[in-house]
């Protein structure tokens, strides 16, 4: 992989951020469940997850709008790092559990508005990379070795407040991208390039599996993270190394043979993470479900940014292509929150109901979606263009007509250049054979010569197509 200086700072801004939005969730849930109880928790957390949504979203206006009034980039990022600060002095220093709700979505929405510039930034530098898929991986593997290491040396307080509030100003400063870069990564539009129609479609349908999957993943969270908050299981130490190490494994096999086979591997993780719903939901350890949901959604996050960004570039909709993704996850973890949490036995047998339903739901999004046809490797788009280009090759008469065309010609003169280049026959045979005497096929094959610039018979025999 060839790094830029732009690939770099896309790249320390996505893992800051991927570090900084994990480590004030993680705070806020420890947090939550003194002041609030463990029920609480998993509401509490779909709201914080909701208000991210809201700065996902609001970031492409207000970008646009800033920069109407003259304001740079630079400068709407930097606006949301106060708002993120004030928002983690509370979550690090909690005084009651309505303030700490409600200033934990005043931090995520500034950590939407910053997530969406470190996702901006880096698809504008990744736009063309076919590691595209690796580059997150490796991102997303280093903010979570970052936020392993703030918790196994548990400095909480005053000190993870200043990494978490350093992290976020190199967030704004890493995420600003020159004029020029943000405009080339938006292609101008080809009337002549594939239905805009089709990909229209695609896009819709792969939207729509990402909130399918979300949902699957989500109901594994809040399993996850209940149980964590009833101190059944921990997901500070441990666990962080598996998510790390399963975000880097996703983004390199997804790039293999140009991200052949991400939707299949894909398809695998959903069964998997339904299966292990299934089971938890039945009473089986709830570190089954840690292990699957942190394999699962390792794998999600890695998939979302190279089909995501290449609709992006193909239906030219940047806020749909840049931060869809998401957007829809936070949506469907904020909604089904309440619902995912496991109460009693009733409510349990609708949840694995549910899960089955969504992953139907979720086979047919893939099939529509076309993730289930393998994508053609270079080799093969390179065996099929030879294949239309010998076909719209013309013929040998139409190659002929040309010659005769581009080379003005006279009817007596073509009857000419086609014996004399048929074979090697004496020019006294061609002209018994055309009625015309030795002396006029000389001339004819004279102004033949002059108009065609040849200068033998054998190269106007070259020249002139033949089968």
């Amino acid at each position: 992989m060839n790094l830029s200086r732009s690939k770099i700072n896309a790249l320390l801004a996505l893992a800051l951020f991927t570090f900084a939005f994990l480590a004030a969730e993680f705070r806020f849930d420890v947090n939550v469940g003194p002041l609030a109880g463990a029920e609480r928790v998993v509401i509490a957390q779909g709201f914080i997850l909701g208000a991210s949504v809201l700065g996902f979203i609001g970031y492409a206006p207000l970008l646009g709008l800033a920069q109407r009034k003259g304001h740079s980039l630079a400068a709407v990022n930097a606006a949301a790092v106060p708002i993120v600060i004030v928002g983690l002095t509370q979550i690090q220093f909690p005084t009651a559990p309505l303030v700490l709700e409600i200033l934990g979505c005043v931090a995520f929405l500034g950590l939407g508005l910053l997530g969406a510039a470190a996702h901006h930034a880096f698809a504008t530098a990744f736009q063309d990379d076919p590691k595209l898929a690796t580059g997150a991986g490796a991102a997303y593997a280093a903010g979570i070795l970052m936020q392993f290491a703030v918790n196994l040396l548990n400095c909480g307080g005053i000190a993870e407040l200043i990494v978490l509030g350093a992290a976020t100003i190199a967030i704004s400063a890493l995420s600003v991208v020159p004029q020029k870069a943000a405009e080339s990564s938006s292609p101008a539009i080809n009337p002549f390039a594939e239905s805009s129609h089709a990909l229209a479609k695609q896009a819709c349908w792969s939207i729509a599996l990402v909130m399918i999957l979300a949902c699957l993943f989500s109901t594994l969270d809040n399993v996850v993270t209940l149980s964590n908050a009833h101190g059944t299981i921990a997901v500070q130490t441990w666990p962080r190394l598996f998510l790390a190490a399963s975000g880097l494994a996703a983004g390199l096999i997804f790039d293999l043979a140009e991200r052949r086979y991400m939707g299949l591997v894909m398809l695998g993780i959903a069964v998997l993470s339904t299966i292990s719903i299934l089971a938890v939901e039945a009473g089986a350890d709830p570190n089954l479900g840690l292990v699957v949901f942190y394999l699962s959604s390792a794998f999600l996050s890695r998939s979302l940014p190279p089909p995501l960004h290449s609709w992006h570039r193909a239906c030219m909709h940047p806020p749909l292509g840049r931060h869809g993704a998401r957007r829809q996850q936070c949506m469907c973890i904020h909604y089904i929150g309440h619902l995912a949490c496991p109460r009693d036995l009733g409510q349990r047998c609708l949840i694995m109901i549910g899960a089955l339903m969504l992953l139907v739901a979720a086979s047919v999004a893939f099939v529509a979606a076309g993730l289930f046809r393998l994508p053609q490797t270079e080799q093969e788009r390179e065996r099929e263009q030879l294949a239309e280009e010998a076909l719209a090759a013309p013929t040998i008469e139409e190659q002929r007509q040309a010659f005769i065309a581009n080379h003005a010609l006279t009817p007596r003169e073509v009857d000419v250049l086609i014996a004399v280049t048929q074979d090697e026959r004496p020019l006294k045979q061609v002209a018994e054979e055309l009625g015309i005497s030795m002396r006029m096929v000389q001339r004819h094959l004279s102004s033949i010569y002059q108009k065609t610039d040849t200068q033998t018979r054998a190269g106007l025999t070259k020249a002139f197509p033949s089968a």
